[in-house]
């Protein structure tokens, strides 16, 4: 493949490392350097590109790549509250996108183990859940997207809890005090940590620790190169859970 990379940070050189040991050639790279003067024109002829860039800059590379009719795989997130407007653009015009909060293939099959979890455990009220994740300082956006993932799934399986709230820990607010039907997600920032999750089920008699924990960010960029394969060929709106649907 002919991949364009939207985003040169730690991330970026990654991929662009498994990619190549894959067979694929980066066509292009895109930071802060050349971001601006960028123009749907230079990423035409392009197979597929991989966006890790910033919050604020997925949106416009979105876009950049459907005026292009270049296939897109996201893993930036802190855009979600557009989800449905990109999802109906994207259906509409008839183009491609992969998103997702995490491409680990160890992380999603804990997306999977802890749908099955809380599907579990919903019957017995006497347990309270929370979600607790650690990233590095540099990470921008709070809670994770994974963490939002673990908490929506727990959430379609919960009779008693109907939303998420966060808490940045030691950021000089309040603490938070999650209501009933609050299931509270801790954010905890500590020097160079990839990504620690943690879901916790408690009661009085006793305590369930579902956790995953990330050595290195390689199993992330190896699994959104992955993901760029497996959407070749395809048009549509996916998560990255699609590829990883252990019911098929």
């Amino acid at each position: 493949m002919k991949i364009v990379l939207l985003g040169y940070g730690k991330m970026g050189q990654l991929i662009e490392k498994f990619a190549q040991k894959r067979g694929h050639e980066i066509m292009l790279i895109v930071d802060q350097h050349n971001r601006e003067t960028l123009t749907a024109v230079d990423i035409q002829g392009a197979d597929v590109a991989i966006d890790f860039s910033i919050p604020s800059g997925a949106l416009e590379n979105i876009s950049l790549c459907f005026e292009a009719s270049v296939p897109l795989v996201v893993g930036t997130t802190g855009w979600y509250d557009h989800l449905e407007e990109v999802k109906e653009i994207c259906l509409a015009d008839n183009q491609s996108l992969l998103y997702g909060s995490n491409f680990s293939i160890g992380v999603n099959v804990f997306f999977h183990i802890n749908r099955m979890l809380s599907k579990a455990i919903q019957p017995y009220h006497q347990y309270d859940v929370q979600v607790e994740e650690i990233h590095h300082v540099h990470k921008l956006d709070a809670p994770s997207g994974t963490a939002i993932t673990i908490a929506e799934g727990i959430l379609e399986n919960s009779d008693s809890k109907s939303k998420w709230v966060n808490e940045l820990v030691d950021n000089g607010g309040s603490e938070i005090i999650p209501k009933p039907n609050e299931l509270l997600i801790e954010s905890l920032r500590i020097e160079e940590v990839p990504g620690t999750h943690t879901v916790l089920y408690s009661s009085e008699v006793d305590q369930i620790e579902f956790k995953h924990t990330a050595h290195s960010r390689e199993g992330f960029a190896l699994g959104a190169v992955i993901a760029a394969e497996w959407l070749q060929g395809k048009k549509g709106f996916y998560q990255v859970t699609e590829m990883f649907d252990f019911n098929k």
